[in-house]
């Protein structure tokens, strides 16, 4: 259940996208909604759409709200993960047929809302005052070109730097000293001297997580204007750092998730740079290897470049066209702007709290056997605040795959990163109509 959430980014994102871009909208989403009250508390009934784990708390939660508010019904419906954005998009042109709340992951959300500019309902007044208490990537990512909040954060994929402890003493590599990524690069080649071991396992056919190092450096596939910045210096310095690691035989090439997992079971690698959810992964996956690993702080490009990333997350939305908006807002501020709420979500379902303040809560304070004793949720509640916010767009899966065929091109076949990415930001140009940035 931890992989399915954690994969969305990587493995159903781009098909999502492509569902979201390729449909001929003609704006047919409600204009205007019934505005949220700061202080109103709704009764009746509302209807949700969810999926997986995500799905699996909110009935719970729900049962809880149905508890603690007489008259009220809330009801989940997994919608699962095939079709919710075919029927989302095919809901907000029709301008009827969604529920009172729906889930979205956090890379859809500003292509929903270029589309679909009123479709959603302002969250403002009953989030809107707790800004600071939200991972502020995640806020950004779901707030308008009108300055309003229209998807609220739920879930974060803060990424760390998990490494094989043995593998580090064995070469006699000390993981504090390494500070940058030619740091690491310079490691990985002790490591692999001393234990055959590669550095990193990636899966280059999906674009070896060149996203998350661009992120890295606060950029991604598009600016503030919706220019194309695939070709930016930040972007070629992430793509040669991939090809580095690939000529001097330091990255194990795994395609898809199970390919991934397995080689992880294997040892085959001594560092991962993953999401939050990789520890479940981890955890059920491979029982065997507890006590070999612990979790830092990724290491930077340079002093500019942030210790961490994103990869993956949601967030929850209110359509325009919702029977039972002012119901559903309060229940989405008990879901998500709750400390205990937010925490029984990571206890029991894996869903790391894009709501800082819930990140104080004892459980994130506990030593995790699995990684000797390391605190290891604390490592991510310290780094989540620090993920630096970019921009995602309606042509997001347009330029994942032109990135994409960049990275084999860079990293498979030796081509220049520079020209790779300039061939890349080229297509992205003549499929979207969108200027290169610069």
């Amino acid at each position: 259940m931890m992989k399915r959430r954690g994969m969305l980014a990587l493995a159903i994102g781009a098909t999502a996208t492509v569902a979201l871009s390729g449909c001929a909208f003609g704006g047919g989403a409600p204009t205007s909604g019934e505005a949220l009250k700061a202080d109103g508390v709704g009764t009746g009934t509302i209807t949700i759409w969810s999926w997986d784990v995500a799905a699996t708390a909110l009935k719970r939660l729900g049962a809880d709200y149905e508890k603690a508010h007489k008259g009220t019904t809330i009801k989940v419906v997994d919608i699962g993960y095939d079709n919710a954005y075919d029927k989302i998009s095919v809901g907000l042109q029709a301008g009827t047929g969604l529920p009172d709340m729906i889930t979205l992951e956090t890379d859809h959300n500003q292509g929903y809302l270029t589309q679909f500019p009123k479709g959603f309902a302002d969250l403002s007044p009953v989030l809107g005052d707790k800004k600071a208490d939200f991972d502020p990537f995640k806020w950004a990512t779901g707030t308008g070109k009108d300055g309003a909040l229209h998807m609220a954060p739920w879930d974060s994929g803060t990424v760390g730097l998990y490494y094989r402890t043995d593998y580090f003493q064995a070469a006699g590599v000390d993981p504090s000293a390494v500070k940058t990524w030619d740091d690491l690069v310079a490691a990985g080649e002790k490591i692999k001297a001393a234990t055959g071991h590669t550095l990193l396992t990636a899966d280059l056919s999906a674009g070896g997580s060149l996203s998350m190092y661009l992120q890295q450096q606060g950029a991604g596939y598009f600016d503030d204007k919706g220019e194309i910045t695939v070709n930016s210096p930040d972007a070629v310095r992430a793509l040669t750092l991939l090809q580095t690691m690939q000529q001097k035989g330091l990255i194990k090439n795994a395609k898809g998730w199970d390919a991934s997992v397995t080689s992880a079971k294997d040892g085959d690698s001594a560092v991962t740079p993953e999401a939050v959810w990789w520890i479940g992964t981890l955890e059920g996956e491979a029982p065997e290897l507890s006590g070999k690993y612990a979790v830092r702080d990724l290491p930077v490009f340079d002093s500019s470049s942030a210790p961490t990333s994103n990869n993956g997350g949601s967030g929850l939305a209110i359509p325009a066209q919702a029977k039972n908006p002012q119901l559903a807002a309060d229940f989405m501020a008990y879901v998500l702007a709750n400390s205990g709420n937010q925490s029984s979500m990571m206890q029991k379902e894996g869903l790391f709290p894009a709501y800082l303040p819930a990140l104080k809560a004892d459980f994130f304070e506990q030593p995790s056997d699995y990684f000797g004793g390391q605190k290891v949720f604390q490592a991510f509640a310290r780094l989540t605040p620090k993920i630096p916010s970019i921009t995602f767009t309606s042509d997001q899966s347009v330029a994942s795959d032109a990135v994409t065929n960049a990275v084999g091109a860079a990293v498979l076949n030796g081509e220049d990163p520079k020209k790779a990415l300039d061939d890349a930001a080229a297509q992205i140009a003549n499929s979207t109509g969108r200027k290169i940035a610069g």
